[in-house]
């Protein structure tokens, strides 16, 4: 396959995407990516003025293009089902549902409004938390559902006992399970969508390493060295926030996509480069971990599929 680039984007005019985290970096690019191919987009993130810069700067760079800003915030619970609740009433269905938005590495363990570990909350909880929601409107769109997960999947697993590791918090062990939640959850809709008939193809994606300000947003104040070497790094072996969002907006627009396909760049280790399939590791396909995961969330949120 030629190197596939937002030139690629079949036209997307009169479908609705949802893209969470759409305020900056990845969200930001995917959301440009999507508006420049015709679609109506909803910026879903937490700042409303990063919100209304972002829609500004999408109409600037695509004149005419359907997009507004909704507010959710993924550290809270409430927050969702508000946001899942607008859409809800709105009634129109959602062809794209990108659920982008993460933290990462935070030094000290933190929780959020309902007690829930941070990362585990905003990285997965709550996206499964938000599909779940808005369930009715992605089977009525026969929506493709993306999921972003990361490299860091490959050294992911999960403390059954302790999920939101209130002992022994660990910065990256966390961070990388929240991903492998997000990867796993993807698969594992997939595989519902299909028993179920919903028509949803669910799929996932991963950046590679990419120039966000993810660490700076992660590591917090304590460790600014940290984050500032971080990003150089990015640089020297990565690659830019619009290259790093292709897997994710290959993912959410090529037609030929199956569901329980992985997307990620096709350079070494698939830390950058054109963007195409990705490497699954052995534990995200274990099935039965998967079930066990998604009643977890279920009880940990509240919230049932269908």
């Amino acid at each position: 396959m030629a190197s596939w680039t937002t030139k690629d984007i079949p036209d997307q005019s009169g479908r609705l995407a949802i893209v969470t985290g759409a305020t900056g970096g990845l969200g930001l690019e995917t959301a440009l990516a999507l508006a420049g191919a015709g679609a109506e987009v909803t910026l879903a993130g937490r700042n409303p003025d990063k919100g209304r810069a972002a829609e500004t700067l999408i109409r600037n760079r695509h004149p005419g293009s359907q997009v507004r800003f909704d507010l959710v915030d993924l550290a809270s619970l409430g927050s969702v089902r508000d946001f899942a609740e607008r859409q809800l009433a709105s009634g129109r269905p959602i062809d794209i549902l990108v659920n982008n938005a993460g933290i990462m590495a935070l030094p000290r363990r933190e929780a959020t409004i309902d007690g829930h570990e941070m990362q585990f909350a905003t990285n997965y909880l709550s996206h499964f938390a938000l599909t779940g929601r808005l369930l009715p409107l992605l089977i009525a769109g026969r929506a493709r559902v993306v999921e972003v997960s990361s490299i860091a999947h490959r050294s992911g697993s999960f403390r059954l006992d302790d999920l939101e590791y209130v002992q022994g918090y660990k910065p990256w062990p966390v961070y990388a399970q929240s991903k492998l939640a997000m990867l796993m959850f993807a698969l594992e809709l997939d595989r519902r969508s299909r028993a179920k008939d919903w028509g949803i193809t669910s799929v996932a994606a991963h950046p590679g390493a990419a120039a966000t300000d993810l660490i700076a947003n992660g590591p917090g104040p304590g460790s600014r060295l940290m984050a500032w070497g971080g990003s150089i790094a990015l640089k020297l072996i990565g690659h830019s926030a619009a290259d790093g969002a292709l897997p994710q907006v290959m993912a959410a627009t090529m037609p030929s996509i199956r569901g329980g396909q992985y997307f990620g760049p096709q350079g070494l280790r698939e830390l950058k480069g054109p963007p195409g399939p990705g490497k699954i590791e052995p534990q995200a396909l274990d099935a039965e971990m998967a079930a066990q995961l998604w009643s977890r969330s279920e009880a940990m949120t509240g919230v049932t599929f269908g």
